[in-house]
């Protein structure tokens, strides 16, 4: 929805605050604002309208003497509005303003309260407040300045060369002054045992419907986009359901190489079976090559595989908002919590499968969520994720791990998904596509996507350099010359430790070949061995 940028302390610079501000304007084209408080702090805003278009330009003033700052949907906001907070006197219409109203009237302790998503900061008088959702699908970083003042930022970009120290902000935390960092965000599904609940395949339809009908929450067209995959089809046909009762009709993108791409086959399938206003987008290898250097200045990132699957990703997003559609709904979440990944049936129990599966949930943050906001934020275009809604991962991830095991169901990876939407009577999805086999996004625009990519970025790091990698680059070392190229480039961007600090790599378990790729794996109906031998030491 926006970029925040917030400076607890004296004596910056009010136009260069601006400047740093504007760094992430890709964030928020639609409006610029920046109040500095009595006290000297800085509040700066880039907004992308999407909820009260016309009064909910921010920062936003409380009723007394607090402001606020807010990246992302408060989807519950009319229910506190109407509820909690009746007696409080509201300036605008916008989902963010709750925030405020909530810290006056409970202090610190609120954000158990909100169901969205959200980074923000409250600032009064001298007392603060940061916060950040649960899961983490709005970014947020935190640093120190050599003069002790405090900085929280959507993105890097404003605050990596003004910190002398910088990091992630936690995802379900708050950070006040006085009690440092506090978790609020609980969740009973994050101690394994607790994984005890028998399988009610209509509860996860249910709650799958209805988180997808509180992120149809706009002022402005919604979209969806879909790959052709399990995930981003079933978010795409509850969407389609949800629309068509209101006499509306979805918007959905898919893209690829070309049209024989496999997503892209299987998107036209989807969209023409719920009758979506299909838009297909093609991109040439050529052409993600060139962009790769701007794209890791947007994603902030080396990982390998967040940057191999936000080029596809990247050029998707510039084609939605030229059509002039601001929010999308997106399938990340689904693999995390029900093992979909294809290495999950590698599991050497149980147990392992369970805890796997809420470390990938609470990792989301450094990978898929990173990806999926900034390629899309980078044109001004806001992702929504309900498989990532509070509610329905109380039901999806207390449910027996057995049932969500592939080995339980002859090796076929989210089953109990699949089968809660396989209504005969109301098909939500041909057959063909419910049931296809996990292909990853960088995979699944097309196999010469990733093949092409490892070959360029070999011819432009020699062995010597990759030799010498851990001398110029001691942290987070790069193994191969894929990494190698694409920290070289974050490097030129972000030469900060902290900044390299940021990064956590995806790397997935038990299976020797430690390549990204979903074709790197042996299930994989494509499987790949070149790419198991090239990314064997990743």
């Amino acid at each position: 929805m926006c970029g925040i940028l917030a400076i607890i302390g004296k004596g910056k610079d009010e136009e260069l605050v601006k400047t740093l501000s504007k760094r992430m304007s890709h964030r928020g084209p639609d409006e610029s604002d920046l109040h500095v408080t009595e006290n000297g702090h800085i509040l700066s805003h880039e907004r992308l309208s999407i909820i009260d278009l016309h009064s909910g330009k921010q920062p936003i003033k409380g009723t007394k003497t607090a402001y606020m700052v807010h990246n992302g949907e408060i989807y519950n906001h009319q229910e506190l509005r109407d509820g909690i907070l009746k007696d409080h006197t509201f300036r605008t219409k916008s989902d963010s303003e709750v925030i405020v109203h909530l810290y006056e009237e409970f202090g610190y302790d609120f954000c158990h309260l909100l169901d969205g998503d959200f980074a923000f900061v409250v600032v009064d008088g001298d007392d603060f407040i940061a916060g950040r959702d649960p899961m983490g699908v709005k970014p947020l970083y935190y640093g120190l300045d050599e003069r002790g003042r405090i900085y929280f930022s959507s993105e890097m970009k404003p605050i990596a060369d003004q910190c002398k120290t910088f990091s992630t902000f936690p995802p379900g935390h708050i950070y006040t002054q006085k009690t440092g960092f506090v978790k609020y965000y609980k969740p009973v599904y994050e101690d394994y045992t607790k994984a005890t609940k028998a399988l009610d395949l209509s509860a996860i339809r249910e709650a799958l419907t209805e988180a997808t009908r509180k992120r149809l929450m706009s002022d402005v067209p919604i979209g969806v986009l879909l790959s052709g995959g399990l995930d981003s089809s079933l978010t795409s046909s509850i969407a389609a359901r949800l629309l068509a009762e209101k006499g509306k009709k979805l918007h959905s993108f898919s893209i690829g190489l070309d049209k024989d791409a496999p997503d892209a086959a299987a998107a036209r399938k989807v969209a023409e079976f719920l009758g979506t206003d299909h838009h297909e987008i093609h991109f040439t290898i050529e052409q993600g090559i060139e962009i790769l250097d701007k794209l890791i200045w947007h994603l902030e990132t080396y990982d390998v595989t967040s940057v191999r699957a936000s080029t596809p990703m990247y050029f998707l997003s510039k084609a939605i908002t030229d059509l002039g559609i601001k929010v999308v709904l997106s399938g990340e979440g689904a693999d995390e919590i029900f093992g979909g990944y294809l290495y999950f049936r590698n599991a050497p129990s149980t147990e392992d499968f369970q805890k796997e599966t809420i470390e990938r949930v609470q990792k989301l943050f450094t990978a898929d969520l990173l990806r999926a906001d900034k390629s899309t934020m980078a044109h001004g275009l806001e992702a929504r994720v309900p498989f990532l809604d509070k509610d329905f991962l109380d039901v999806s991830m207390l449910i027996k791990a057995e049932e969500k095991q592939p080995k339980t169901y002859n090796g076929v990876e989210k089953y109990i998904l699949r089968k809660a939407f396989d209504t005969p009577d109301q098909p939500y999805l041909p057959q063909e596509v419910l049931w296809r086999q996990k292909e990853q996004f960088s995979d699944g625009v097309g196999y010469n996507w990733i093949d092409t990519l490892i070959e360029y970025c070999s011819s432009n790091v020699t062995d010597e350099q990759l030799e010498a990698a851990a001398e110029r680059f001691p942290y987070n070392t790069p193994t191969t010359k894929e990494a190698y190229f694409y920290r070289d480039i974050f490097h030129k961007h972000y030469p900060q430790l902290s900044a390299a600090q940021t990064v956590r790599k995806w790397i997935p378990k038990w299976q020797e070949n430690q390549d990204p790729s979903g074709r790197a794996n042996a299930a994989h109906v494509k499987a790949d061995v070149e790419i198991a031998k090239s990314g064997a030491t990743v």
